[in-house]
């Protein structure tokens, strides 16, 4: 598995984990009821997918530190429109379907725009 790929898929896992962490609440009693337990686990969880995923990223992009955060931010938007359409039952309208069409399109930048 490439640096970057391992990177974005730790993005990904992080950004899932931390929509249950902050949404969790609105849907099941037990997250409603334990943010203590959920700051503590998840926090530490979710801080280590952060830390190694930016960590690949960068070595992946030689050192450079703005790709790994657009492409974190732009996997942050997309994830959480799907967990939240998925377990909120809120729908996709028109703006938010242009603002995950734009999050593709700050991917699709860092990762195929090369600098010269």
């Amino acid at each position: 598995m490439s640096k970057l790929t391992l990177s974005m898929l730790l993005f990904l896992i992080g950004h899932i984990l931390i929509w249950f962490q902050l949404n969790g609440q609105f849907r099941w009693p037990w997250f409603d009821k334990n943010p203590h337990i959920l700051a503590i686990v998840f926090g530490s969880i979710i801080s280590y997918t952060f830390i190694y995923g930016t960590k690949y990223c960068v070595e992946h992009f030689d050192g450079i530190l703005w790709p790994g955060r657009f492409i974190g931010f732009a996997l942050g938007i997309i994830s959480f429109g799907i967990l939240t359409w998925q377990f909120m039952g809120e729908g996709i309208n028109l703006k938010t379907l242009t603002s995950l069409i734009l999050a593709t399109g700050i991917i699709c930048v860092q990762l195929f725009w090369k600098i010269s």
